[in-house]
């Protein structure tokens, strides 16, 4: 077994215990050993590496599929806790950074918006959904009020609860930012007509949680879509791949959609990010057939922007002392 070899496979059986330990935690609540477990298994998938999740066994397929689940629960459950915590101050908005990965979601929503103005040029979208938004739709809020200052988002999410949660911190002021956010309880799939209203939609990394899923979410936005809307997807790539779902360009094509980039960061910013763009049937199979993206040889882009890694980590690791500080176990 040569180096590379045995890298990845200490990786996946390090991968492999985690899932494990984790599955057999009695609460994914917010707890000490919640927050050990996860961050060893960030720690482990973030640095770059050579395994390519899609080659694994059937038996490591379904621990890392398992493990994503375990992954989108507690993700739920730690921004339940904080959205709660938040609203119990008089101005929430002013505490935002005491969520423990702020930092990740500022410097996603800035890339993922840097991506669409480089890609699709004097691009000022009037309505914006968020499908996934859950219950601290930071994404939503950056863009909002840093990005794109004019646009009304609807953000989309399957819980109720978590609705509710993000309407009291966001959406409950009747002007500015909170003016221009709304929040619905809905399944992607039982949205069509609506979909048409939208110049951008964003899709959360965890709608869909296993390939097939994925695909046929963006097939259902595809059939949907008005032609020249942008689709931004989030991916992820390596062994980020154990945290969240790979989205396949491949799958984003077949749904209606010409690939317009493929961004894997680098640092702190875990997710990938694809920006596409609907198109009609007839141009898929028409003059654009030998070009690259008809194809599916998508460009992989580098960054629009240089991210100061150490910064970025610097913030993360003061939140993570105010998310210590504010926790009572």
């Amino acid at each position: 077994m040569d180096a590379q070899n045995k890298e990845v496979a200490a990786l996946i059986e390090k991968i492999a215990g985690l899932q494990s330990a984790i599955a057999e935690l009695p609460s994914l609540s917010p707890s000490p050993e919640v927050d050990r477990l996860f961050t060893d298994l960030v720690t482990a998938c973030v640095p770059p590496s050579p395994v390519d999740v899609t080659k694994l066994s059937p038996e490591h397929q379904r621990m890392r599929e398992a493990l994503i689940r375990l992954c989108s629960a507690a993700e739920g459950k730690l921004e339940a806790h904080y959205a709660d915590l938040l609203a119990t101050f008089d101005n929430p908005l002013d505490h935002l950074a005491r969520f423990p990965y702020y930092s990740n979601y500022v410097n996603l929503s800035r890339l993922e918006y840097e991506l669409l103005a480089r890609h699709v040029p004097g691009i000022a979208p009037a309505r914006v959904a968020f499908i996934g938004s859950g219950p601290l739709p930071f994404s939503s809020f950056v863009l909002a009020a840093h990005h794109l200052p004019d646009a009304h988002f609807d953000n989309y999410d399957l819980c109720g609860a978590a609705n509710e949660r993000a309407r009291k911190l966001f959406g409950a002021s009747e002007d500015g930012v909170g003016a221009r956010m709304k929040f619905h309880t809905a399944d992607v799939a039982d949205l069509s007509q609506e979909l048409g209203a939208y110049d951008v939609v964003f899709l959360a990394a965890l709608v869909g949680m296993v390939a097939e899923e994925k695909a046929k979410v963006i097939a259902h936005l595809g059939a949907h879509m008005v032609e020249g809307a942008s689709l931004v997807v989030r991916s992820a790539h390596g062994a980020r791949g154990f945290l969240y779902p790979i989205v396949d360009p491949e799958d984003i094509r077949r749904g209606g959609f010409e690939v317009l980039a493929v961004h894997h960061p680098e640092g702190e910013v875990i997710n990938s990010v694809i920006v596409a763009r609907k198109v009609v049937d007839a141009q898929l199979s028409g003059p654009l057939n030998g070009d690259a993206h008809a194809r599916g040889a998508v460009p992989l882009v580098s960054p629009p922007c240089s991210f100061s890694t150490k910064m970025e980590a610097g913030a993360l690791e003061k939140s993570d002392e105010l998310a210590t500080k504010e926790l009572a176990f």
